[in-house]
């Protein structure tokens, strides 16, 4: 896996992705280095590192010395012996694409090379249901349910409420200013009363109570991290007696959300979605809901209805 030297952050570049060809590995220097030019976050980083060197590495094993050798034979060889889920071969056949489509724009391929991106089929991702949040919520201390009560109804991801500053959020209106969200898009979503109350009750006992301090903090005052949110919901999952994830509350929001009538558009610039099929990745309907649905609008129940 790719590493970075922290003291030096332009090694050599054998050294650097340990990568023996020059003209390899100053391509793939030339890629991360755009990638943070672009600002990409810390993960999205680390993705196309480990996911690149392993596919960087592969290739000079096959005898290949420089990108413009490359061919789309060498890119399904290297898709052909990976094993995992469909997520994660997903995942690499469009890393590689990333990296194949820069090369040729800066010239190292003189003609671009097609990549195969594996599909990823349609499946159901889990959720909690209303009966499971208010179980949750039973387990909760005074900051893990207000955290959990703002997660479930504004779908914010982990990272952005560990961003949260008590004044991102204005208790009177319900409205937080969501700051570097996924892209580093700032954005406005909201937050209804009954969340607002257990938000204001931590707040009366949070250990920093400065203006600007962070919304969810530690016992020492400090700002949760995303690991320690993590470490909190192992906690909640074992007490509550099913899997609990900043994702899973999430999806939770987007489908209670839609349920209670929210319309798809709102839904969307709520979440922070740059596209409509994003949003409804995220919904997940029960069959009872979809049964209920088609009860409702079935077109033969409903011709009398029709001009």
């Amino acid at each position: 896996m790719f590493q970075e030297n922290q003291n030096k952050p332009f090694a050599s570049k054998t050294q650097f992705f340990k990568i023996a060809s020059y003209q390899l590995a100053d391509a793939f220097t030339d890629f991360i280095l755009s990638r943070k030019a672009m600002q990409c976050s810390a993960k999205t980083l680390k993705t196309y590192q480990s996911i690149l060197g392993k596919f960087v590495r592969w290739v000079e094993s096959q005898g290949i010395t420089a990108p413009d050798q490359l061919t789309a034979r060498h890119v399904r060889a290297f898709m052909a012996e990976l094993h995992g889920k469909q997520w994660t071969l997903n995942g690499y056949g469009r890393a590689i694409r990333t990296l194949l489509k820069f090369w040729h724009q800066e010239g190292y391929m003189p003609t671009p090379v097609k990549v195969d991106v594996p599909p990823v089929g349609r499946q159901r991702l889990p959720f909690l249901t209303a009966s499971q949040v208010k179980q949750l919520l039973d387990v909760c201390d005074s900051r893990d349910r207000a955290m959990i009560l703002l997660m479930v109804d504004s779908g914010l991801r982990r990272q952005e409420v560990c961003n949260l500053n008590k004044s991102d959020l204005d208790l009177e209106t319900g409205g937080i200013h969501v700051r570097q969200g996924k892209g580093h898009k700032d954005r406005i979503t909201a937050i209804g009363a009954t969340t607002r109350r257990a938000i204001l009750l931590y707040i009366r006992t949070s250990p920093n109570q400065a203006d600007n301090a962070p919304l969810f903090q530690t016992q020492d005052g400090y700002r949760l991290t995303g690991d320690g949110i993590q470490s909190i919901f192992r906690r909640l999952s074992k007490v509550a007696g099913f899997k609990v994830s900043a994702h899973m509350l999430r999806r939770t929001f987007a489908t209670l959300a839609l349920k209670a009538g929210l319309d798809v558009v709102s839904l969307q610039s709520l979440l922070g979605h740059s596209s409509l099929e994003t949003t409804r990745r995220y919904i997940q309907l029960l069959d009872d809901d979809l049964l209920q649905a088609h009860h409702q609008y079935s077109p033969i129940d409903n011709l009398r209805k029709f001009k």
